[in-house]
């Protein structure tokens, strides 16, 4: 059962926008001879809350996604809530899909939803801004990589210093997409 619904979930965003370039599952998206290295100073606690995802490399179970969230939220047994939201360009609500997250290191954690029988993925925390307004998480495999603001409005600024971490983390520019909010 939770494998179908894996799949219905992975068809129902299988439509993409227009422009998008279209990622598989096993698409790389960095040089893994880059190493990629997490925050080493990174607070949890102000890391929770909602986050819009401004700009992101092509995967396939966000195909079709708009004006995507990330929400966070500290659970009663110290493992962080996560809810992906999903919409379509209208702004009605194409997808949702809730998991967990565990702390394993400064600025790593593994998700995992229990509806995708994929396993537990890496997520890496790899830059916040001071005011934990913007951030750039990305996962040591390449397979995809993401910048997130607290706004859905991004300033050039912070959206230039989020691009240089993806950079130095050996992320190929090129395949970067803005994510319509």
């Amino acid at each position: 059962m939770k494998a179908l619904w894996a799949l219905a979930f992975l068809a129902a965003c299988a439509t993409p926008f227009a422009g998008e370039k279209l990622g598989g599952f096993g698409q790389v998206y960095r040089d893994l001879d880059v190493p990629i290295a997490s925050k080493a100073v990174f607070d949890p606690a102000r890391y929770l809350g909602t986050w819009y995802e401004v700009a992101r490399y092509p995967v396939v179970f966000e195909r079709g996604c708009v004006g995507v969230t990330a929400t966070y939220g500290m659970r009663d047994d110290g493992d962080i809530s996560v809810l992906n939201i999903c919409r379509n360009p209208d702004g009605t609500v194409k997808s949702r899909i809730e998991g967990s997250a565990k702390i394993v290191g400064p600025g790593r954690l593994k998700v995992s939803f229990p509806a995708v029988p994929f396993g537990a993925s890496d997520y890496w925390v790899l830059w916040v801004d001071e005011g934990y307004r913007t951030a750039v998480v990305g996962t040591p495999n390449g397979k995809s990589g993401w910048i997130l603001n607290r706004a859905p409005d991004i300033p050039a600024d912070r959206l230039n210093a989020a691009r240089e971490v993806l950079d130095f983390n050996g992320y190929d520019l090129t395949q970067l997409m803005e994510v319509p909010q």
